[in-house]
Parts: C-alpha cells; sequence; structure tokens
C-alpha cells in the first residue's frame, strides 16, 4: 500500500495527537474511508509511523526503546458502525492491551 498521485483510492484518516513522551506520541484516528493498511500508511507518510510496524516503521528505531515493543502498538479503541440490515448504529469498544502501558509511553 502507497499513497500515489494518480490512479489511487480515495483514503481519508483525521487525526489528532493527544499525548507525548520522549520521542513518542500517541495519537487518535478517525477513518473515513477504509483502506488496507490506512492509518500505518498515512501515518508514515507523515513521518511518524506507528511503534513496531516492521512494514512501514522504523525497526531501528524501535529497537532503541526500553522495553522494545513486541508488536505495532495500534489498537481499535473504538469501532462504530452502521448494522447492514437494521441500520442501527453498533458502537464497540475495548480498553488498551496492557503491552501500551511502557515507560516511554504517553500516558492514555
Amino acid at each position: 500500500m502507497a499513497i500515489v498521485d494518480r490512479n489511487g483510492k480515495v483514503a481519508v484518516t483525521n487525526y489528532r495527537v493527544v499525548g507525548s513522551a520522549r520521542a513518542v506520541s500517541r495519537v487518535e484516528c478517525v477513518i473515513e474511508t477504509g483502506r488496507t493498511h490506512q492509518i500505518r500508511v498515512h501515518l508514515a507518510s507523515l513521518g511518524t509511523p506507528v511503534v513496531g510496524d516492521a512494514t512501514y516503521g522504523r525497526p531501528r528505531l524501535d529497537r532503541q526503546l526500553d522495553p522494545p515493543p513486541a508488536r505495532q502498538l495500534l489498537h481499535a479503541w473504538r469501532l462504530a458502525l452502521k448494522h447492514p440490515i437494521t441500520r442501527d448504529l453498533m458502537v464497540f469498544e475495548a480498553p488498551l492491551p496492557v503491552d501500551f502501558a511502557v515507560p516511554w509511553a504517553p500516558p492514555a
């Protein structure tokens, strides 16, 4: 997946920084489309890849974190969608995983 000037599909990601610590920030993303790897590609294109993302990120820098991430730190804490038949809004929430609470990470 990549950002292209021509012949690509539209993908829109809105984001805001909700906390920072050292060289790492916690961001909240709201996607208007649903493209494969959308958040990962968009953040990487800004020069701010997801921590622990081996494909679009900076693995060499991630390994310098103490402790280094065991996986990419991307979590869907809330999903909202319309039921395909009733069109009722369905909202699902999940707390941050335990491994997001590392010493170098900004507070939630």
